[in-house]
């Protein structure tokens, strides 16, 4: 992967100072800009004048939590759109279904096994920003970075999410093989071409299952999915709960939106 400067601001709300140097280390290897925030207080206002790309969110911390924090994010227009990634010791199941339900596009427990896995995590979700023409739509620089079999590859797989062509059509069509494309896209996101498209299919299917009451069998056939069944294994396998419990959490969140402070 190129380690080429990208216009990418990231916020890391933590009041832990030990963990933010790390996770500071962390990414500078991607160059990416970062902003410093110990609160949860703190980083709502740092979120609204900076309007950074993404923000890495700790759930306990003093006065205002994690989870108050997002709840002000999703509540916010200037700032309902930008990626919010809890990264956070706390790993109950109860906390990463409050994560997911307020809105958070992932949910990561610390300590986290793998950098890499990290860093793969936030790429993966600052190009699905863009791709869904978030506010954390990626300056040129970061669009040039792709290149244009990657574009055109995503551009094909996103006007086809239900039903995507094969692997020889989609090679095809690009005059390329799967080979080259596999790693093109590996390159960019570090995923292979369907591991790619499965992350934009359940990207899809938790902000239907967030935002609207489409029946989760109807879900299922819009991202992609032959059954109800394998759309729950997936989306329980990706974010450790299924859809229905998914969208129960989120049902909750709402109908108590006031923020807890810890």
């Amino acid at each position: 992967m190129s380690d080429s400067p990208v216009a990418v601001t990231l916020l890391l709300i933590d009041d832990s100072i030990a963990e933010l140097r790390v996770l500071l280390d962390l990414l500078a290897a991607r160059q990416w800009r970062t902003v410093v925030a110990f609160d949860g207080r703190d980083g709502y206002r740092k979120a609204v004048l900076k309007m950074p790309d993404l923000i890495l969110l700790d759930v306990r911390m003093p006065g205002m939590d994690g989870f108050a924090a997002c709840r002000l994010l999703k509540a916010n227009e200037r700032t309902r759109r930008i990626p919010v990634i809890f990264l956070t010791a706390a790993e109950h199941k109860e906390d990463r279904l409050t994560g997911l339900g307020l809105g958070a596009v992932d949910y990561i427990v610390k300590p986290y096994a793998s950098e890499e896995e990290v860093l793969a995590r936030i790429g993966i979700h600052l190009n699905l920003a863009r791709s869904f023409g978030s506010k954390a739509e990626p300056a040129p620089k970061e669009v040039d970075r792709l290149s244009p079999l990657v574009r055109a590859a995503t551009a094909i797989l996103l006007d086809n999410l239900t039903t995507p062509p094969s692997p020889e059509v989609l090679c095809a069509r690009l005059g390329t093989n799967e080979k080259r494309l596999n790693e093109a896209f590996r390159e960019a996101f570090a995923l292979p071409v369907f591991g790619w498209l499965r992350e934009q299919r359940l990207h899809v299917a938790r902000q239907i299952l967030a935002q609207t009451d489409t029946p989760v069998a109807d879900i299922a056939g819009h991202c992609g999915y032959a059954s109800s069944a394998n759309f729950s294994t997936a989306f329980r396998e990706r974010f450790d709960c299924t859809p229905r419990d998914f969208r129960r959490q989120v049902a909750q969140a709402n109908a108590d939106p006031e923020a807890t402070d810890s």
